[in-house]
């Protein structure tokens, strides 16, 4: 019996693929768990439109990622960092306080975890942080980071 997959089956397939299974093992196990849906005609061509779905808004997706990426590869925001007499900093810059301060200056919302630092920012100067907006897609952002007494 040709199945269509509604999620992973571990040894079967991935979602959304057509796998021949057996008949017992398809009605007893996949459909049974809603894991499955038997292949027939009217099930193939829902299956078709979702997949085309899934491709328009990935498209989409994929595009409103590259006109942030280029906004945001223009833009710079500028984050004060409290220093002492020395010019020895207290504490760090991390990708929680960029993303807020993206949001307050830019009003763009990132989410922390999509800013990719290599290591904290615990001096004062310029740098240039990596923001993965879209697997394909990712930014530079110019931080500027001001130490204040």
């Amino acid at each position: 019996m040709e199945v269509i997959l509604l999620e992973d089956v571990k040894n079967v397939g991935k979602k959304g693929e057509v796998v021949k299974v057996n008949d017992g093992f398809a009605r007893n196990v996949l459909i049974k768990k809603k894991q499955g849906l038997e292949a027939t005609g009217k099930n193939l061509n829902d299956l078709k439109l979702r997949k085309a779905n899934d491709d328009k808004i990935a498209a989409e997706n994929l595009e409103a990622a590259k006109k942030l990426a280029a906004k945001i590869e223009e833009a710079k925001i500028t984050i004060p960092i409290k220093v002492g007499s020395g010019g020895k900093s207290f504490g760090s810059v991390s990708s929680k306080e960029i993303a807020e301060e993206v949001k307050k200056q830019l009003d763009y919302d990132i989410d922390k975890k999509k800013v990719q630092l290599k290591d904290a920012i615990k001096a004062a100067g310029e740098y240039d942080v990596k923001i993965k907006l879209h697997p394909q897609v990712t930014a530079s952002l110019k931080v500027i980071v001001e130490g204040k007494e």
